[in-house]
């Protein structure tokens, strides 16, 4: 349990005791990264680089629904090449367009979505085109 503060001695001398005291007993020795040097302090200030380091080290990241949904309309001719039923390719494609209404009636905070939603008939027409190519 951490020692109250005498009556007397000023906040800072006492938290400097107690560093002194810490250093003593040796509770500085083996932290990590003991004797390195910081890394990035040439890089300018970033106010959430302990999120961006914590998200890195998690494997986590985070998009804005509207970048995900751009990203989902890019990625979808690829992902579809997998599909091996219509149905399977409207459902994705309804999937889709759902979101593209949604973020269009109430869009977030952000960069607007810029995209209309999706021809099912023309992404089948392009998805039968593909299929019969690699054949």
């Amino acid at each position: 349990m951490t020692q109250r503060k005498p009556p007397g001695v000023s906040f800072e001398g006492w938290v400097d005791h107690q560093i002194h005291e810490a250093e003593k007993r040796g509770e500085f020795a083996s932290l990590p990264g003991f004797g390195k040097p910081l890394p990035n302090d040439s890089a300018p200030y970033d106010e959430m680089w302990w999120i961006k380091a914590k998200m890195a080290r998690e494997g986590a990241s985070y998009l804005s629904p509207v970048i995900e949904c751009r990203k989902e309309v890019e990625d979808l001719p690829a992902s579809l090449s997998q599909v091996t039923s219509e149905a399977e390719v409207r459902q994705r494609v309804s999937d889709l367009n759902k979101k593209i209404t949604d973020l269009l009636l109430m869009p977030p905070p952000g960069p607007p979505l810029g995209i209309k939603r999706l021809d099912v008939k023309e992404i089948l027409r392009e998805w039968r085109r593909a299929r019969d190519y690699g054949r």
